[in-house]
């Protein structure tokens, strides 16, 4: 009887479900369930209180984030990267195979000419004419050779013209010496000088001629010239110049007084579009010294003359 009473009991616990089978359990058997006993009672307000449970950490999204870029190293300020370090060694070379590979020569030879002048003018006696100023050099930035020609054309030809040969040396960082030749054409006859000038940057930025002439038959001349650029825009440009012609002799045939022979000053105004190319708008005015105009056959000669003029100005 007791055998058949044992087997039904445990007949009915095998058919309970899991959670009334799992309530039943002892407490005493769960870990961390240990019931306080009365003992443990009378010492619960001399505990310190359970600390609060931390909070678990929030997911982080990864999604936008650039996991390449976190391992790669910071970039320098300019964002610049260095290039690659060579593969190999060069072997020796001259100081002309330097050069020539590394495309840094300073000592290479250049050119430039530049139409400073290129300009129609009517003058207050309503005389017209065609002025020019050019020059041009080749060498390197120590030695050159200089081309500089200027003159004045009317409808009788060629008023006054002069050009210029020279050669020239850097003797410092802003300044030039010049040696050469001169050839006078136009009115007149043909006169020819040696010449031995400096020209440069003088202090404030005038940009600064001076040449001593030496010609024929004990004639001298001294010519100087200066002009500043003022810059209103990077392109809009106001140039004032001034120039000084003086000989030591007379040559009426040229309309030259000995002393101080002429002054001229101007004013030209330029946009340049671009390095190359600006047109301008200006004024001269001329003030001549002596008596030229009283040689039988010479043109009409004005002591004082004012002329407007536009141009264009050409870098090649």
């Amino acid at each position: 009887m007791k055998n058949a009473l044992a087997f039904a009991i445990a007949a009915m616990s095998a058919s309970l479900p899991l959670p009334l089978l799992a309530q039943s359990m002892d407490m005493q058997d769960m870990p961390g369930m240990t019931m306080p006993s009365p003992q443990d009672h009378d010492h619960a307000h001399d505990a310190p209180p359970p600390s609060a449970p931390m909070p678990m950490p929030m997911p982080m999204d990864h999604a936008n984030h650039d996991m390449a870029s976190m391992d790669a190293p910071p970039l320098p300020p300019n964002d610049h990267v260095p290039p690659p370090a060579p593969q190999y060694t060069p072997h020796d070379m001259t100081p002309s195979q330097m050069n020539a590979m590394m495309q840094m020569d300073d000592n290479a030879s250049l050119g430039m000419f530049m139409l400073d002048r290129l300009e129609r003018s009517r003058s207050t006696g309503g005389d017209y004419a065609i002025s020019w100023e050019a020059e041009g050099w080749y060498g390197n930035p120590i030695d050159r050779v200089w081309l500089k020609t200027e003159g004045e054309r009317t409808s009788d030809g060629t008023e006054d013209g002069r050009l210029e040969l020279l050669w020239s040396h850097a003797w410092s960082s802003f300044w030039d010496g010049q040696l050469g030749v001169r050839q006078d054409f136009g009115r007149g006859p043909n006169r020819q000088w040696l010449a031995a000038g400096v020209e440069g940057l003088a202090p404030c930025w005038f940009e600064t001629q001076a040449t001593f002439y030496v010609g024929e038959e004990g004639r001298t001349a001294l010519r100087l010239e200066t002009s500043y650029d003022m810059r209103f825009t990077q392109r809009l440009i106001l140039t004032p110049q001034i120039e000084l012609n003086v000989y030591g002799k007379d040559d009426p045939q040229r309309g030259v007084s000995s002393g101080l022979s002429d002054v001229q000053a101007g004013l030209r105004l330029r946009y340049e579009f671009s390095r190359k190319l600006a047109p301008y708008v200006g004024v001269d005015w001329m003030r001549r010294f002596g008596n030229a105009s009283d040689v039988p056959g010479m043109p009409v000669w004005h002591a004082r003359e004012t002329t407007w003029v536009a141009g264009v100005r050409i870098w090649l």
